[in-house]
């Protein structure tokens, strides 16, 4: 039995697959063209976002009966093209979850105490105070935007700052407690402060949020995404920041992450929001911690063995 290893992972990772028998690849820098070339003797394939597993792929693999996604994205899996040919499929999102929290957190107490935009007025010789005045996380309402493992995660780690956490899932119910109140998205657009994007990519989250979805806020918000760039126009980010509807924007993602291979329009846009210092943008490294590495390897470790058992 042998798997095909297509990202960096944890050392943990390859020596528990050998350890159940398997003869693990691991060829982090294998391009798509390369994974088609070499995948037919493969038993199982463990991949990031970089690789499509779409029937181009599955049909040059005719060993394959599984497939393991690092972290939580499973919109690099064709569902229907695996359940065809008997191909089982899972991510690891309980191996990530903590890290992205963290990381919208983060993102979130340097927008609201404008730390970034202030650390680079000081090391440009200026120092200015009053304009750069905050405010506090305490006291505010935060909207969870779909309440799976990362946004379940952000409602933990928001339990210490005497927040009201409203969270709006369309396919959970019953999660609700005493932290968490498990609300609409009307009554999110009516009540939250500030609003974090846990959305997963599909046909019917894609561009959700929209002109008309982020001008149906009665404040002003804060927005983070460190979910997927797809779920979020870009255009309607920049237009909400311009007319005040955003007050400032934190993002992990976006619409094309290769920036280096951006058309006109997309590269019209990333350039506004590079000039935006109301926005902040990180690389897709939510989830990507000296932790997160580890437990992902661990998480997919134990779900090889359920699946193959």
């Amino acid at each position: 039995m042998k798997v095909l290893i297509t990202d960096d992972v944890h050392i943990l990772l390859i020596e528990g697959l050998q350890q159940m028998g398997y003869e693990a690849v691991f060829r982090p820098d294998i391009s798509f063209e390369e994974t088609l070339a070499a995948i037919e003797p493969f038993t199982g394939l463990i991949i990031n976002s970089k690789i499509f597993c779409g029937a181009e792929l599955l049909d040059k693999a005719p060993k394959l009966k599984w497939i393991g996604r690092l972290g939580s994205g499973m919109e690099v899996i064709d569902h229907d093209a695996c359940d065809a040919r008997g191909v089982k499929y899972f991510n690891s999102p309980e191996g990530n979850r903590n890290a992205v929290a963290e990381h919208a957190l983060g993102l979130l107490l340097n927008l609201m105490n404008n730390i970034t935009k202030s650390n680079n007025e000081v090391k440009a010789g200026k120092w200015i105070r009053e304009p750069n005045r905050g405010e506090e996380l305490s006291g505010k309402t935060v909207g969870i935007i779909a309440f799976g493992n990362t946004g379940e995660a952000f409602a933990k780690i928001l339990r210490g700052f005497d927040v009201q956490i409203l969270a709006y899932d369309k396919y959970k119910i019953g999660f609700g407690n005493e932290a968490v109140k498990e609300s609409s998205l009307e009554e999110i657009f009516e009540k939250a402060d500030v609003v974090s994007l846990h959305l997963p990519l599909t046909d019917e989250t894609k561009y959700m949020v929209d002109e008309s979805f982020l001008n149906s806020f009665r404040k002003p918000i804060y927005l983070i995404n460190t979910s997927r760039g797809k779920v979020l126009r870009t255009t309607a980010l920049l237009s909400a920041i311009r007319s005040g509807k955003v007050k400032a924007s934190a993002m992990d993602v976006l619409e094309n992450e290769k920036i280096a291979q951006l058309n006109a329009q997309e590269q019209e846009w990333f350039d506004a929001l590079c000039k935006e210092e109301r926005i902040i943008l990180t690389p897709h490294i939510a989830g990507w911690t000296v932790e997160s590495k580890r437990k992902i390897a661990e998480v997919v470790i134990e779900k090889v063995k359920v699946i193959t058992n």
